[in-house]
């Protein structure tokens, strides 16, 4: 599934070439040069993954790594550091200031979308074209279909994404801005009681197979998809 990945990187020529690579493998890339265009590029609309380089100018990719760990936010965007230290000690540095994975220059364009597809099936399952099933419903995001207990379920593009992210991330209470930021996009204006109307969308579309009760309003927090009663 394709994602949008911002590419931190001062090297015009390294630059290129991974976002060449990464644009041939579907995905959607924004640059930056510099530390500071990268967390303005951050402040208009999250990444699904940073792809983030370890020497820039002015500040480091290790302080951008905390600044995006220490923020609310931006705290599970998923990171990759990009570096041609080698050493254990910098790769435990990268690691502890909040990088997901550390990849170690010169490397091939197969290993680093090796390791995004990696990363964000462990970080944001969502991102991936795996499917998923719970209790005899299955989401399948390559079709584009979802069926239960063999039965085909007939979802719109909202409630497609939105249960996508529940089976995803199933036993977790999400509140109304988690979800609008997750399904319909960081800085989004829309209504936060939308969610509420989509989840009952939803839950109208699960009613024939039974599956509407692993949507769980959780009274005074949010929602969550939980087999558990």
């Amino acid at each position: 599934m394709a994602a949008n990945i911002l590419l931190v990187e001062d090297e015009p020529a390294i630059q290129e070439l991974i976002a060449f690579n990464l644009t041939q493998a579907g995905h959607h890339v924004l640059r930056a040069s510099t530390a500071e265009a990268a967390l303005t590029l951050v402040r208009n609309a999250l990444p699904d993954l940073v792809l983030l380089d370890w020497m820039l100018p002015g500040a480091s990719g290790v302080d951008i790594a905390k600044r995006l760990r220490a923020d609310e936010r931006t705290r599970h965007v998923p990171i990759i550091m990009l570096t041609a230290r080698s050493d254990e000690q910098d790769k435990i540095t990268g690691l502890e200031s909040g990088a997901d994975d550390y990849i170690t220059k010169p490397f091939s364009p197969r290993e680093l979308l090796a390791r995004i597809k990696a990363v964000l099936r462990r970080r944001a399952p969502q991102m991936t074209d795996d499917a998923v099933e719970v209790q005899g419903l299955r989401l399948d995001p390559v079709t584009h279909r979802v069926s239960g207990n063999g039965g085909t379920i007939d979802l719109g593009p909202t409630e497609f994404r939105l249960l996508h992210f529940f089976m995803t991330h199933p036993e977790r209470v999400h509140s109304r801005s988690q979800l609008l930021d997750q399904v319909w996009g960081d800085h989004v204006f829309v209504e936060e009681r939308t969610v509420d109307v989509h989840i009952r969308r939803l839950r109208s579309s699960l009613e024939v197979t039974g599956h509407d009760v692993l949507i769980q309003t959780v009274r005074g927090t949010g929602y969550r998809f939980s087999t558990q009663q």
